[in-house]
């Protein structure tokens, strides 16, 4: 689906949809209670239903050696492997997209040092093993969701384990999110020096329990630049019902854009290594950052975000392209984005890369360009936030299917 969008105001109030991080580990965690019916509020979107889809199979002892259809779910992918070896001795997944040419190697050292076997062909990764009580030790670089995924698996086991993590622990806030969660249904898990170990008593049992998912941040971080950088007072866009005491990390995008709009120096840094979804709104929002008279522009620059090259698209490259097609001036490093502020955003054709992240960005971005602006591969929106052009379109904004 391409969409053609007519710039112009956006107004209204908008809540955002529910947290789509929370929503998989609340669902896991109520199947593993057998209570799915008792989580409300769930995101809908592709990778979520590939999540309650993958855990339907798991529990299913009708069809043999489990096939678990991941979707383009890097989260489900890497949450469900360690269970299906506890629950199920292994699984065969499948993916779509870049979803297999995402990292495992942290699993795959650990399979070599238990003596569990993988193997990986095309869009394929079949694993099979016993999971047993132990000491689990892994990068922290590469990604957390290694890390929630143990901390699914490892409680049910026999034994107490450990999780070790052997360097800083990127995305930090999502393991500490998994924790809260399992704290809410019957499992404990404590952690030690600022997340890097993990004590994980054995023989525990997860517990019902009546769980509301609440809103997401990732999906606000989209509404919040209007919220920030739209010239009326108030603002044309409200935001409703976000948790600002959440677990959720990306709840940084309030700081982060309250700052960059309240800031008078021309050039600033974000560590992007803790919070890498929100470097496409991020940039968004400092190609429409007000220039300065004298600067000729201000410059943000995005580092320690080279994990951004292995997500749905190599998000550091689309976000770079997303922008030059507006006229914004920006530049790719290795790890690195760096972007100056425009005058104008021009009207253009915007390749949607089949990332969700990189149509929403640019979505917002056409409401505020010179004129229309066609993005290519709208439909990426559905992993995430099936609704969003609707909403668009209840605030105001101008949006025609092609």
């Amino acid at each position: 689906m391409d969409v053609q969008i007519i710039p112009g105001p956006l107004r209204g109030s908008v809540t955002p949809p529910p947290s789509k991080s929370l929503s998989h580990r609340a669902l896991i965690c109520a199947y593993l209670a057998g209570a799915a019916d008792r989580v409300t509020n769930l995101a809908e979107s592709e990778d979520i239903a590939a999540t309650r889809r993958c855990m339907e199979a798991l529990f299913s002892l009708e069809s043999g050696f489990p096939v678990l259809d991941c979707g383009e779910s890097g989260s489900t992918l890497r949450f469900l492997i360690p269970l299906a070896l506890v629950l199920r001795g292994g699984a065969r997944f499948t993916g779509r997209g870049r979803l297999m040419e995402r990292p495992q190697e942290p699993y795959f050292q650990i399979f070599r040092e238990k003596g569990i076997h993988f193997e990986r062909s095309g869009s394929t990764l079949t694993v099979t093993g016993t999971l047993m009580p132990g000491v689990y030790r892994l990068p922290g670089n590469v990604s957390s969701q290694f890390v929630s995924g143990l901390l699914y698996a490892l409680p049910l086991l026999s034994g107490d384990s450990e999780i070790v993590v052997t360097s800083s622990l990127e995305s930090r806030d999502y393991a500490v999110m998994t924790v809260g969660v399992l704290k809410q249904f019957g499992i404990f898990v404590k952690v030690l020096d600022s997340c890097r170990r993990f004590l994980i008593p054995g023989g525990q049992r997860y517990a019902p329990c009546d769980y509301a998912v609440e809103a997401d941040w990732s999906q606000a971080a989209f509404w919040e630049i209007p919220f920030f950088f739209d010239c009326s007072d108030p603002p044309g866009v409200e935001l409703t019902g976000l948790n600002f005491q959440s677990l959720q990390g990306d709840r940084m995008i309030h700081v982060w854009l309250r700052d960059m709009q309240s800031g008078t120096s021309s050039e600033a840094e974000y560590d992007m290594s803790q919070n890498p979804d929100l470097l496409p709104p991020m940039a968004a929002a400092a190609a429409i950052r007000p220039r300065g008279p004298e600067s000729g522009g201000h410059v943000m620059r995005f580092v320690n975000a080279a994990r951004l090259r292995m997500k749905e698209s190599d998000r550091i490259s689309s976000t770079a392209a997303m922008l030059r097609a507006f006229g914004v001036e920006c530049e790719e490093g290795p790890d690195s984005l760096t972007v100056k502020s425009a005058d104008y955003l021009r009207s253009c054709t915007v390749d949607g890369a089949n990332d969700h992240r990189i149509v929403m960005a640019a979505a917002i971005l056409a409401t505020r360009a010179q004129g229309p602006v066609t993005i290519l591969g709208a439909e990426a929106v559905n992993k995430s936030y099936p609704g969003f052009f609707e909403e668009l379109g209840r605030l105001g904004g101008v949006v025609n299917v092609l």
